[in-house]
């Protein structure tokens, strides 16, 4: 999906549409005020991207039924590659997922209202910023070799149940499970600090994420300004030749900051 978000102020039009009795009012996020949404931007459920604006800053919303169960798969992505796309071009706040408020005067009254200058203050700090994530996964045959190699205890482990039968050897099978996932966090601890060495001077703000996976290497969120990008594309490179076979490292971006971004009013 590629909706995208211009620096150029849309007409009223969009703001004056009114409300069907049966829909409610989705909030994807939160825009300065001089923006206007491409005419094939669309959220959750295909429905159109409009903006509800107030003062300095605006809302991204579409509308949906009342009745409709949000949380689908699709509906996530949507969610997502809206702000991203978005965060793309201009500055972005995004809610959390399924933020939903009465109609559009709730979204003024309940949200850009109260939290203005909050809002606006943060966009500011994000003007000319984006975030990116880098993510790493270790080979499975790789790193067990690495952990046999250098793991005197899982090297005897190893030995001790080959060929015979798993009943057999169910202990030292569990041990030997415990021996590795204890090594593979010593190295994820190891390689994730590398990599944040190297990547945090280009960064304003880091976030280490946890893993999502049990093979997870390297898991970080970077704010970044805009005219770092080559830098931190050509480190990640470097790495992932370095890692080569060992760890594919994975960069992702620009997105929505949604590591770097607490909002008062994402409470709809």
């Amino acid at each position: 999906m590629a909706e995208s978000v211009d620096t150029v102020p849309s007409s009223a039009e969009e703001e004056r549409t009114p409300l069907d009795r049966d829909l409610s009012t989705y909030v994807y996020g939160i825009v300065p005020e001089d923006v206007q949404v491409s005419d094939d931007a669309r959220g959750v459920a295909g429905a159109p991207v409009r903006l509800v604006r107030h003062g300095k800053i605006a809302a991204l919303v579409s509308e949906v039924a009342i009745e409709r169960p949000l949380g689908t798969p699709d509906d996530l992505v949507a969610h997502q590659q809206l702000l991203d796309a978005t965060a793309a071009e201009v500055p972005v706040l995004p809610l959390r997922f399924g933020a939903v408020l009465t109609d559009r005067q709730a979204v003024v009254d309940e949200l850009l209202g109260p939290y203005h200058d909050e809002f606006l203050s943060a966009l500011d700090e994000l003007e000319g910023r984006a975030e990116f994530v880098v993510k790493g996964r270790y080979d499975e045959r790789a790193v067990l070799m690495e952990v046999l190699n250098e793991n005197v205890e899982a090297a005897q482990l190893r030995d001790e149940i080959r060929g015979k039968p798993e009943a057999a050897t169910r202990e030292a099978r569990i041990r030997l499970g415990e021996v590795v996932n204890q090594a593979v966090s010593a190295k994820r601890e190891a390689d994730t600090g590398a990599v944040l060495d190297r990547l945090a001077p280009l960064s304003v703000f880091t976030v280490v994420r946890e893993p999502s996976h049990e093979r997870d290497a390297v898991h970080l969120a970077l704010l970044v300004e805009s005219d770092r990008r080559g830098e931190l594309e050509k480190a990640v490179e470097e790495y992932a030749r370095l890692w080569a076979g060992r760890i594919e490292l994975e960069l992702h971006g620009p997105l929505a900051p949604y590591d770097f971004v607490v909002s008062g009013g994402e409470g709809g």
